[in-house]
């Protein structure tokens, strides 16, 4: 199948060599550009750093040495790069709820105060639902995503020529920048034959905007299900129309 895809990096390039080695053809065009913040972190006390993205990790890696508090992860994705950075952790299943879940099942209210660590842009309020619970939490802004304004030409002309089959978007932002993107450039026609491939039912009503040939929606909130999902659509038969 030949992909489109909308993360950022270095995640996109991560994505590429994957997708790539399962046998599809990819270009990437991100939607966002991270960047880092530089912050002072207290930890003084903290019993538990809770990390909702990779990008979290990657700052928080940044900005301190500290790898003795241990860290719970939004999912098995970052919980693997937090333990590529040396971190110990433990992952919940995917979403924000997920890990509030696991933050109540393995953590004591009165055991001391829990770190989380976000961009600006957060989806979900996990500070307000632990605190409603009993828990010490305290947010800290570790980096921004910056909204980009147009996709590489190369992506665009081949969404034009009909040579892309599918779009990935793992989140609901990068999802409405890319409809922003190509209805600005008026472009948003391009996509009647293409196929958006979304982590949740959120990432698909953010694609709404733009006239899909069809929408799919991993099963589960991973990376692993929704690139199962884009396997399984690619292994179907073709139309002959």
């Amino acid at each position: 199948m030949r992909l489109l895809i909308t993360r950022p990096q270095p995640d996109a390039d991560q994505l590429h060599a994957e997708l790539t080695a399962r046998g599809h053809t990819c270009l990437i065009a991100p939607a966002l550009d991270i960047v880092h913040l530089d912050a002072n972190i207290d930890f003084d006390g903290v019993q538990a750093i809770l990390v909702t993205s990779r990008n979290g990790v990657r700052s928080l890696s940044a900005t301190s040495d500290r790898r003795d508090i241990p860290l719970l992860a939004v999912g098995r994705g970052t919980a693997n790069e937090a333990e590529a950075a040396g971190f110990s952790t433990v992952a919940a299943s995917g979403d924000v709820a997920a890990l509030g879940a696991l933050v109540r099942e393995t953590v004591r209210p009165g055991a001391g105060p829990l770190l989380w660590i976000t961009g600006k842009s957060v989806r979900g309020d996990l500070r307000a639902d632990l605190r409603a619970a009993g828990y010490q939490v305290g947010r800290h802004v570790l980096y921004d995503a910056h909204p980009m304004d147009s996709i590489p030409a190369e992506s665009a002309t081949a969404l034009e020529r009909h040579e892309i089959d599918g779009v990935l978007f793992f989140s609901p932002r990068t999802a409405q920048t890319f409809v922003r993107i190509l209805t600005m450039a008026g472009l948003d026609r391009i996509t009647e034959s293409v196929t958006a491939f979304c982590l949740s039912p959120a990432v698909a009503a953010a694609v709404a905007g733009l006239p899909w040939g069809r929408v799919e929606i991993s099963e589960r909130t991973e990376r692993a299900t929704l690139l199962d999902l884009v396997d399984q659509k690619d292994a179907m038969p073709k139309s002959a129309g």
